[in-house]
């Protein structure tokens, strides 16, 4: 069971809030969890445990603590999480953020919630939030373990209902909330048929794509493959890592599987996703030989393009294309209704009629007077950043 420490107040008569300081068991802990992340495999209980047991437990001697909050209601039933942990620093203070963060690029992060739960969610959570960067319990009494100086959101989508009324809910209380604009993500809504699809394209982009098709996929020189079980998996990942890695070289980057970490995250969590069905590992052989591979996620009738890699030795012969093309395609015969390239503008993702859905970094500060000290020099510092910007752009121009 988890561990619980006491609680800084009671929010509602009705609804209380936990902070589990470490992970529970597996499969007593996954089944609420992955209930709660309704689908989303960033938020999943597969995703989150194994980075924190790659990128948390490693730095929690030295700087780092599990802050997952629950809001447990009146029946004793899981209601809400709040997939958090705490980064100490001298410079920063302590800082509250989403497990899932940094070079591993979670998108879609945000309040785990029942249906039509937000409202008392976001309640509890603010409540005993607003308590606790007090550094005192609703009785008085210290509580430094769950004291906290900000509260760093980002990768939240703009849409996430739980997310947003719990950072009103905040600002309501005397909390101060700056927003801004994160980076993109890019979704094609998918119709039902092949052709419909391809009918949505450009003129020119559609005869590309036919004569992909035609001159490619329909040769039998191009094989699709896809791992069905977990024998299969250890080579598809080799497959991934040696295309992905190449292409980087190529292209003078040392490539995303050049760090130790990610390595390990994305070797341990694909076995939990492949049973949870929502991993994609998929290439393409032409010729016999691996040609372009695709690690993709998959919830909620979505498919997220994670990761790809494609010869570099190769590139005549349109690996990115032919690849686009056969994961779109099994998407839409499979009945999806999104395909979802991530983060970031890169023109090819609107050349495919994808659109983007902004997504935002949230910065919380309480109102606690060394925590609002913090957040004014850093205020200073990106209002500098952003006029020295300003004045480069204009004497270019």
């Amino acid at each position: 069971m988890p561990t619980v420490t006491p609680q800084p107040a009671t929010p509602s008569a009705h609804d209380r809030v936990v902070r589990f300081t470490r992970l529970a068991q597996p499969a007593l802990r996954a089944t609420d969890w992955d209930r709660l992340a309704r689908g989303v495999p960033f938020r999943s209980w597969a995703w989150m445990a194994n980075w924190w047991r790659h990128y948390g437990e490693p730095a929690a001697k030295r700087r780092a603590s599990l802050f997952t909050l629950g809001v447990i209601d009146r029946a004793g039933a899981l209601i809400g999480l709040a997939p958090w942990y705490l980064e100490r620093s001298p410079a920063q203070g302590r800082v509250l953020r989403f497990l899932g963060t940094g070079e591993v690029c979670s998108d879609y992060l945000g309040i785990l919630c029942e249906p039509h739960a937000e409202d008392r969610v976001a309640t509890a959570l603010a409540d005993w939030l607003t308590q606790a960067a007090t550094g005192r319990t609703g009785t008085g009494e210290p509580d430094h373990a769950n004291r906290w100086d900000r509260l760093d959101l980002t990768g939240v989508d703009a849409e996430d209902a739980a997310t947003a009324r719990l950072v009103d809910a905040l600002e309501a209380r005397g909390n101060t909330v700056h927003r801004r604009t994160g980076p993109n993500c890019w979704r094609i809504d998918l119709p039902p048929s092949w052709d419909e699809y391809l009918a949505g394209l450009s003129k020119d982009h559609r005869k590309q794509v036919r004569r992909a098709e035609n001159r490619m996929l329909a040769s039998g020189r191009v094989v699709a493959r896809r791992v069905d079980c977990l024998d299969d998996l250890p080579e598809a990942q080799r497959i991934l890592v040696d295309l992905h890695q190449r292409r980087r070289r190529s292209l003078g980057e040392p490539g995303c599987f050049a760090s130790a970490s990610f390595a390990a995250f994305h070797g341990a969590v694909m076995p939990d996703l492949l049973r949870a069905g929502q991993l994609h590992l998929d290439w393409i052989e032409l010729d016999g030989k691996p040609l372009a591979a695709e690690y993709h996620l998959a919830g909620g009738g979505v498919i997220y393009a994670y990761q790809s890699g494609i010869d570099p030795d190769r590139l005549e012969v349109g690996p990115g294309q032919l690849s686009h093309v056969v994961a779109l395609r099994r998407a839409i015969e499979q009945g999806d209704r999104a395909f979802d390239f991530l983060r970031g503008d890169e023109p090819y993702k609107a050349h495919w009629r994808a659109r983007p859905r902004r997504s935002l970094r949230i910065r919380v500060v309480p109102s606690r007077t060394a925590a609002q000290w913090r957040h004014g020099i850093w205020l200073a510092g990106v209002g500098a950043k952003h006029w020295i910007q300003s004045s480069l752009r204009w004497a270019e121009g």
